[in-house]
C-alpha cells in the first residue's frame, strides 16, 4: 500500500471499476454512494418475489470485467457467474417478421438470406468496415485518455480513414439495401443513447465487440455484478460508505482538498474521482469553486441523450418462445427517432426494448413466473418538459397493451406486480441533467477529446468517469473510462 488514499464519489459501474483498480495499485480507496444500493444505473429492486433490475442488461466484452480481478490475482468466476444469451436480440417488426441476431455466424447468415438475401455480400463488406473500427476505435482508442487537443489531432487519420463523421445508418445504409437490416444493424447505438441517424460511424464497432465476446447475463440479475464488484473491492481493502449524499467536494486553489456528505462526514483525500452525473459533478459538487461554476455554464450548451421510459412487471406464467432480448420496431424508424431526439414530443407510436431474463435465469422470479421489463426511449426533461406523474400511467398502459398485442394476449389479467420508472425518477434518483439516462449524447463533436475529460483542466487532482467521460456510455465504455482514469490517477498519485 502507498500512503496516498482516493475517493470516488457514486458506485455505478465505472466507478466501481475505477476503485477496484486503485485499491488494487494500493492506493487506499473509498467509495461513497448516496442511494442505500450500489449499483448507479445498475440499481434493483425485490417485489413480491421479482428481481427487477433498473439495468443496464446486456453484458458485452466480459474480458474488461475479468481483468479487474485478475489486477490482484483474483478470478471474476470467484464472485460472478456469466449466463450467454442465444439470440443476442430477437427483432420484431409490424408485419410479423422475425430476426434472431447473434455471433452465430451460420445461423446469422440464414437470418440474412430469410429476410433480406441480396445483402448478403454487403453484411460481409459491413463486417469489415466494423472489425477496423473496432481496433482503430476500441482497442487503441478506448482506454486511453484524451486530455489535449493533439490527442484528437493524432487520432484524426484513422477517424477519417473510417469516415467517422457519417452516421451508423448512413453508414449501414452504403453496404446493405434492405431497410430491414438497416435497422438491425445499427440500432444498437440506442442501447448507449445514441441515435443511429446522427451518431459517429465509430459506433458500428459494437456490433465487431458483440461477434466476437458474445452478449451474457449476470446469474441472480445485473444487479449480482455490481454485488461481486463490491465482494472483490472489499476483500482487496476498500471502503464503501452507503446512503450518505455527498454535497460539496472542497477546494484549495487548484486542488481538491476534502469530500463532504449530508450526514455532516467529512474526509481529506489526495485525489478525488466523480462517477455522478457530469453536470452533477461540476455545478453542483463543485459549486463552491469557480471552475464548477464555469464548467456548468459549458455543459449546459451541450447536446444531452434522451431518457428512458421503463415498465416492470412481473407476471403469471413462463413464456419460452420470448427471448432474453427483443426489440419490437413500432411503424417508424428515422421519423420516431426525430420525435424523439430533435422535436421532442411524445409520440403515439413506439419502439419497444423488452428484457425477459427468466427465459435464461429462472431465479429472477417466483416458480411459474417470469419478470419483465419494457423499454422505450423518450425525450429528455429539457426537450419534453411534462408531468410524468400525470402521463407515466398512461404511457405504461400504452406499452402494456402493445406487448399483449404483438406477444402476451392476456398480459393484463396475469399480471402480479408492476411500476415503471421515468425520466423525472432518473432526474431525482441519479441527479441525471434533465433525466438523461446516458449523459452527453454520443455524437462525432460530443466524442474522445469534445468529451469529459479524465482528468480536469483546472482541477489537477479532480478526475472523472462514467458515461459522461471518454469514451462513453455502456458498461464497456465506462469499463473502459475507468481503465483510462486509473491510469492517469495512479501514474499522479504514486
Amino acid at each position: 500500500m502507498t500512503t496516498k488514499t482516493a475517493c470516488v464519489v457514486g458506485s455505478g459501474f465505472g466507478g466501481l471499476a475505477l476503485a477496484i483498480r486503485l485499491q488494487s495499485a494500493g492506493i487506499a480507496t473509498t467509495i461513497v454512494e448516496a442511494r442505500d444500493k450500489p449499483g448507479g444505473r445498475a440499481y434493483f429492486w425485490e417485489r413480491d418475489g421479482f428481481t427487477f433490475d433498473a439495468g443496464p442488461t446486456v453484458v458485452t466484452d466480459p474480458d474488461c470485467l475479468r481483468e479487474l480481478w485478475a489486477l490482484s490475482g483474483h478470478d471474476m468466476a470467484e464472485d460472478v457467474e456469466l449466463m450467454p444469451v442465444m439470440p443476442f436480440y430477437r427483432l420484431n417488426w409490424m408485419d410479423g417478421t422475425n430476426f434472431d441476431y447473434s455471433n452465430d455466424d451460420p445461423a446469422l447468415r440464414r437470418e440474412i438470406s430469410r429476410v433480406a438475401p441480396d445483402d448478403l455480400a454487403g453484411y460481409d463488406d459491413f463486417l469489415e468496415y466494423a472489425a477496423g473500427v473496432w481496433k482503430e476505435g476500441y482497442v487503441k482508442l478506448g482506454h486511453v485518455p484524451f486530455l489535449d487537443f493533439a490527442s484528437m489531432i493524432k487520432a484524426a487519420p484513422a477517424l477519417a480513414r473510417y469516415q467517422a463523421w457519417r452516421s451508423v445508418y448512413s453508414m449501414v445504409s452504403s453496404f446493405i439495401r434492405s431497410e430491414k437490416l438497416r435497422e438491425a444493424l445499427s440500432f444498437h447505438t440506442l442501447l448507449v443513447g445514441g441515435n443511429p441517424m446522427t451518431t459517429s460511424a465509430i459506433y458500428a464497432l459494437i456490433h465487431k465487440l458483440e461477434k466476437d465476446g458474445g452478449v451474457w447475463w449476470t446469474k441472480g440479475g445485473t444487479n449480482r455484478l455490481v454485488a461481486g464488484m463490491i465482494t472483490h473491492f472489499e476483500r482487496i481493502g476498500g471502503k464503501i460508505r452507503l446512503g450518505d449524499r455527498v454535497v460539496q467536494v472542497h477546494t484549495i486553489g487548484d486542488r481538491v482538498s476534502e469530500v463532504e456528505c449530508e450526514s455532516g462526514w467529512r474526509e481529506r483525500f489526495d485525489a478525488v474521482a466523480s462517477n455522478a452525473d457530469i453536470m452533477h459533478s461540476y455545478r453542483d459538487l463543485l459549486s463552491g469553486a469557480p471552475r464548477g461554476r464555469s464548467m456548468a455554464k459549458k455543459l449546459a450548451k451541450k447536446r444531452f441523450s434522451p431518457s428512458l421510459f421503463v415498465v416492470h412487471f412481473g407476471i403469471e406464467g413462463t413464456w419460452p418462445g420470448i427471448p432474453h432480448h427483443m426489440i419490437l420496431f413500432g411503424p417508424r424508424y428515422r421519423e420516431l427517432l426525430s420525435d424523439i431526439y430533435d422535436h421532442g414530443v411524445l409520440p403515439l407510436d413506439f419502439s419497444i426494448y423488452l428484457h425477459h431474463p427468466t427465459v435464461t435465469d429462472p431465479s429472477m422470479a417466483p416458480e411459474g413466473k417470469s419478470t419483465f421489463y419494457a423499454l422505450v426511449p423518450v425525450a429528455h426533461l429539457g426537450k419534453l418538459p411534462i408531468d410524468w406523474d400525470e402521463v407515466g400511467p398512461q404511457l405504461e398502459k400504452r406499452i402494456l397493451d402493445e406487448v399483449g398485442r404483438r406477444l402476451i394476449p392476456d398480459i393484463h389479467s396475469r399480471i402480479v406486480t408492476k411500476f415503471h420508472y421515468a425520466p423525472s425518477d432518473f432526474a431525482e434518483d441519479l441527479n441525471a441533467h434533465q433525466g438523461s439516462a446516458f449523459s452527453l449524447e454520443p455524437i462525432l463533436t460530443q466524442s474522445a477529446w469534445f468529451r469529459g475529460h479524465n482528468r480536469d483542466d483546472a482541477l489537477r487532482n479532480f478526475y472523472l468517469v462514467g458515461a459522461g467521460t471518454h469514451p462513453g456510455a455502456g458498461i464497456p465504455g465506462v469499463v473502459g473510462s475507468a481503465k483510462a482514469t486509473a491510469g492517469l490517477m495512479i501514474k499522479d498519485l504514486t
